[in-house]
């Protein structure tokens, strides 16, 4: 019988949750890297003399570093394996986050946080597509949507950071990077408890390793339900349909294919759209706060009320996807999202400030948690991660770009205009996706890519 149907069989249970605290925790470290930078930045501003282009700089390090992570990551998991790329990524990122802790001059600095963001972007990048192909479709969109929920715990946990740990002294800056830096110690658990995928394994034409990881796994959740696996209708055996050389050119050449550049052309909005918002509102909401009025003690607090606010958004959201579709739940997320900036480019008062951001901070994160779950169904397994770093790394372009605009801008066009800006941004995203996505919530990641793999093979795309 097809193990993949096998695995698409198997009932949510403590095997499934091990997966998701793996991969949530190592996307907790990723996002309090990205985001305690902002709560960096009045200290090094006043350390080094900065202007704010070159704080913009420092806000773009990271993206950068990202978007080069993501694109190689995506190729070198669909290469050489999800767990090598997640496990290497990771000691990369907390190897380069202890340089930046101890930088003695802006340029290192900058380049350390440069290649920190290479290592986190790596490591993002393959966690999402690789659990998705152990999870059940019937709540596939919940789980992915719930991994990336994991985000938001960093981003508070940054923000406590900020509040609590960057004021002690003169070097609290500098022991806030090293806190990011732990998670070097979940390489010992992850090379114990991380199986490879299945699907990845049959993708290679690796069948009998695929076979001992699925069996394994059943058992795994027959130990944890105590109950007998559900029956499965007898199907011919799994082969790779699609064993060819793993490459950037064919992966590209694939993506926009006719069967796929619909696909492509969606998702890499979706991405930029998304990316260039957050970015640029979570990277400069203290610096912009403190330009209101706000005290820079009071604008770390705020901060941390409009990061708490993403939990809620990241989970409802993947509440949201298995229910209403991953398409229709970006689309009602970038819409709040809309709002909630406009909403923020009109407000005065300091307390409408904290709703308004706090608001947009929830509609943001929701729609990411629908954006990761969505990602990686849209390629086929041979080149998933590569679809999904790729897409991620357009986003990352959004992302590097928007502190440096807001940055440069925000003099000229002030509170508002800044995020006027943002609602025009986001509400092409929600146009893009209403008019052309696709739907995914409840069929199998192979039945959503058979299609445009036939109609790829004949066109001549794929071999």
């Amino acid at each position: 019988m097809s193990l993949t149907a096998r695995l698409d069989r198997l009932s949510l249970s403590r095997p499934h949750y091990k997966l998701l605290l793996i991969g949530g925790l190592g996307y907790s470290f990723d996002g309090m890297d990205g985001a305690v930078v902002a709560f960096l930045l009045p200290r090094i501003k006043e350390l080094w003399g900065l202007s704010n282009a070159s704080l913009g700089l420092v806000g773009s390090a990271a993206p950068l570093g990202f978007f080069f992570g993501a694109i190689l990551a995506g190729w070198l998991g669909d290469r050489f394996g999800r767990k090598k790329v997640m496990l290497w990524a990771l000691a990369f990122y907390c190897a380069m986050s202890v340089v930046a802790a101890m930088a003695p001059n802006f340029e290192v600095f900058l380049v350390a946080r440069v290649l920190a963001g290479l290592g986190a972007g790596a490591e993002s990048v393959i966690i999402a597509p690789f659990l998705s192909e152990f999870i059940p479709p019937k709540r596939r969109g919940w789980f992915i949507g719930t991994l990336a929920g994991f985000f938001s715990f960093g981003f508070v946990g940054a923000a406590l950071i900020g509040r609590f740990v960057v004021p002690l002294g003169d070097d609290g800056w500098r022991w806030a990077q090293v806190i990011t830096a732990v998670p070097i110690l979940l390489l010992l658990w992850w090379r114990r408890s991380l199986p490879e995928s299945p699907r990845y394994l049959l993708s290679q034409g690796r069948t009998a390793e695929a076979e001992r990881v699925v069996s394994d796994f059943e058992a795994s959740v027959v130990k944890a339900t105590r109950k007998p696996l559900a029956p499965l209708e007898p199907a011919e055996e799994e082969i790779a349909r699609h064993q060819q050389k793993v490459t950037l050119w064919n992966a590209l050449k694939f993506m926009w294919s006719k069967a796929l550049r619909r696909r492509t052309a969606v998702i890499w909005l979706i991405w930029f759209v998304i990316t260039f918002s957050y970015y640029g509102f979570f990277s400069w909401i203290p610096t912009l706060l403190v330009g209101r009025g706000i005290t820079v003690t009071k604008s770390f607090e705020y901060s941390i009320i409009i990061y708490l606010a993403q939990i809620p958004g990241y989970f409802s959201a993947a509440w949201l996807c298995d229910r209403i579709d991953r398409k229709n739940t970006i689309a009602l997320y970038l819409a709040g999202s809309a709002l909630s900036a406009f909403w923020l480019s009109q407000s005065n008062d300091s307390g409408m400030i904290l709703v308004a951001a706090a608001t947009l901070s929830f509609f943001l994160n929701g729609t990411y948690a629908g954006v990761y779950a969505y990602t990686p169904e849209l390629f086929p397994t041979w080149m998933r991660a590569t679809g999904v770093g790729m897409a991620s790394a357009v986003g990352r372009i959004g992302s590097i770009l928007a502190p440096s605009i807001i940055g440069i801008f925000s003099a000229a066009l002030g509170f508002g205009g800044v995020f006027t800006m943002t609602t025009v941004v986001l509400t092409i995203g929600v146009l893009g996706v209403v008019i052309f996505g696709a739907s995914t919530a409840g069929k199998s990641l192979e039945d959503i890519n058979a299609r445009a793999e036939h109609e790829s093979v004949r066109e001549g795309s794929l071999k």
